[in-house]
């Protein structure tokens, strides 16, 4: 496996054990560490600021001794980094040019120095007095520098060193913490990874507001962040370092190493190169930015082939983390309910109807306009329930929807469709008995002309119940369930819609209705237009035709959020999923996903009004815009012709 064949990129934060100004004994220690990332096939690490003769070294940097031995040792990592040509290291040290000191970044790799890095921002407060020693890199106007006969570069504007993978830029500690961090503009110049060398002391509260800085600076980029920080065997005569190493990816923490530790840290992440770039192109404010003072620098980088990742895949990217859920679930319940109370207050409506079949989506649908006409003030009475049981209704079903209006204290009816249905088929010469197509659309197109009858008839407003897991794979009836007035679940994927249902339910209801909840989020997802088998029992289950919600999530995540093609989107799914679906069913319900999203774009071309709850959503007027008539060849040529992907015939229903 070839790490950087899917997008990939393995980085590295490391905050190695030193002696103040010995740069002998710190060269050792990098070189250790080196060695280390090597065996985890590390391809670029990072180490702090003034790493080869330690941070805390006061006057010690004006003495000649201490700068040529810096760059003695710096000459000394570059032979030993000939015969490790897989990794690139970013190191500090001081050096002098001229007449001046300069704090700086250098990059080692087996080409030799391929460039070196300034400090700009020079702090000059209580705690740092760098001013004392060192110069700005604004201040620099050389374009390179000698270091032992090689001409390095080095320059005071914007360094991007391009690799065959990605591209990344430096910055040094105080940068970060300045107005307009140099990462800023390193980011628009290209730069997918942004490293910074910092020596950042320890005081109370400070970590967190510097892990902050972290995450925002890479979200504001839109990039991977690594931070390597100063630690032990710095000088504590007046500050103490703990070698905090961070790595963020566009405002996600992907690694952080343990503070205060008495031995060599190191951190490792697998930079998602692919979902980065991909999230630059959509944001319209990446413009090509390019100061004449700046420099491009291509890499050498062999590919990576590591046997174990440094990143997990979550299977399940609609449902909030367990420590995030208090905050997230209650905030998609309100969206939900202040979208649909919007819409009523603007209409002037006061009443709504809702079809309550017993399952999942019309159970939500429930629960938001019961909630909003709370927020209103409106009498739960004005709220419709409608249940219509047809030919294919079981009595678990129709006893739950029951059961759930009448706790919920709304008002009920129930309309049979069988009779109407019965009639439609004889009108259209259809036979009763044949259960294609035809018989089942029937049903869902009876039920949606009595629900916006029906609310004609009340002066209400029909609440949709369809999710947007649904909308994607097309499996609705065009102008049945496929229509509403308003759909408060059309950007509520179908694994969310379980979820939020029973967060709902757990802390939202008393008993019995909780019970009726817990029940129904037990039932089988159906649209139930066949009849139940001879036990009574569900026989049209959703997922036997156009397989599992979870892996269809996934899928639909991957694609419109990332913009992921089907070979990376099969492969991070056969990672996400590996204890729980095998590759060739995963292969086989991916055609389904594409073949299904390509063909029922006509559906989600004429979709009702909803509110958009997460990163993403298939509205026509918003995130989704495509035309009815593409083509899916490409997508699907592209799992075909790949060797590691199984094609076995899926199966499709139409519906």
């Amino acid at each position: 496996m070839q790490i950087n064949e899917f997008g990939f990129l393995r980085v590295a934060a490391a905050s190695p054990g030193l002696r103040v100004a010995d740069c002998a004994f710190n060269t050792q220690e990098i070189k250790a560490v080196i060695e280390r990332a090597l065996k985890e096939n590390v391809q670029i690490i990072c180490f702090p600021e003034l790493s080869i003769t330690g941070y805390t070294c006061g006057d010690l940097f004006f003495q000649e001794a201490l700068q040529h031995k810096a760059v003695d040792s710096l000459a000394e990592l570059v032979a030993f980094m000939k015969e490790r040509p897989s990794l690139i290291a970013i190191v500090g040290l001081p050096l002098k040019i001229k007449s001046s000191l300069f704090n700086v970044a250098a990059v080692v790799s087996a080409e030799g120095i391929l460039g070196l890095v300034p400090k700009k921002n020079i702090p000059n407060d209580r705690e740092f007095y760098e001013k004392r020693w060192f110069a700005s890199g604004n201040d620099l106007h050389l374009f390179s520098v000698d270091i032992h006969g090689e001409k390095v570069p080095i320059t005071p504007g914007g360094m991007i060193f391009n690799t065959p993978y990605a591209n990344f830029g430096i910055e040094i500690c105080e940068d970060l913490w300045a107005p307009v961090p140099p990462s800023s503009a390193l980011a628009l110049q290209g730069a997918d990874i942004l490293f910074n060398l910092s020596a950042s002391n320890e005081l109370v509260g400070k970590h967190q507001y510097r892990k902050s800085l972290v995450l925002q600076q890479s979200g504001q980029c839109n990039a991977a962040y690594v931070y390597a920080s100063a630690g032990w065997g710095e000088s504590t005569t007046d500050l103490v370092f703990s070698g905090a190493c961070l790595i963020a990816e566009n405002g996600s923490l992907l690694a952080e190493s343990k503070r205060f530790s008495t031995e060599s840290e190191l951190i490792i992440a697998d930079i998602d190169i692919d979902v980065l770039r991909h999230d630059r192109i959509k944001n319209s404010n990446y413009l090509a930015v390019m100061p004449e003072s700046s420099v491009e620098i291509d890499c050498m980088l062999p590919p990576g082939t590591p046997d174990k990742w440094y990143r997990t895949f979550n299977p399940y990217p609609f449902i909030p983390s367990e420590e995030m859920t208090g905050d997230h679930l209650p905030e998609v319940f309100q969206i939900q309910t202040h979208g649909l109370a919007q819409r009523l207050r603007h209409t002037g409506i006061t009443t709504a109807v809702v079809g309550v079949s017993g399952g999942l989506d019309s159970t939500l649908a429930l629960l938001v306009t019961i909630k909003t006409f709370d927020i209103l003030g409106l009498p739960r009475e004005n709220i419709h329930g409608i249940t219509m049981p047809g030919f294919g209704t079981t009595k678990r079903t129709y006893h739950n929807a029951m059961e759930l209006m009448k706790s919920a204290g709304v008002t009920m009816k129930e309309i049979s469709i069988v009779e109407a249905v019965t009639q439609h088929f004889r009108d259209i010469g259809h036979p009763v008995d044949e259960h294609n197509v035809t018989y089942e659309n029937s049903q869902a197109r009876e039920r949606t002309q009595i629900l916006m009858d029906y609310a004609n008839k009340t002066g209400g407003l029909v609440v949709g119940t369809g999710n947007m897991s649904e909308l994607a794979l097309g499996w609705a009836t065009y102008n049945g369930d496929h229509m509403s007035m308003y759909a408060v679940n059309s950007s509520i994927p179908k694994t969310l819609v379980a979820t939020l249902v029973r967060w709902i339910a757990d802390h939202r209801m008393e008993e019995p209705t909780r019970s009726i909840l817990h029940d129904i989020l037990d039932t089988p997802f159906s649209p139930e237009l066949l009849p139940a088998d001879e036990e009574g029992n569900i026989a049209q289950k959703t997922e036997h035709f156009v397989g599992p919600y979870v892996l269809h999530d996934f899928f639909m995540h991957r694609m419109l959020r990332y913009g992921d093609g089907p070979k990376r989107i099969f492969f991070l799914a056969c990672q996400a999923f590996s204890k729980a679906y095998a590759a060739d069913e995963i292969g086989q319900w991916l055609r389904v996903f594409y073949k299904r999203f390509f063909a029922q774009q006509f559906k989600r071309s004429c979709m009702p009004d909803g509110p958009k709850v997460g990163s993403v959503n298939l509205s026509p007027r918003g995130d989704w815009r495509m035309p009815s008539d593409a083509v899916a060849d490409t997508w699907l040529n592209e799992l075909k012709n790949d060797p590691d992907i199984h094609n076995p015939e899926p199966r499709i229903s139409k519906h």
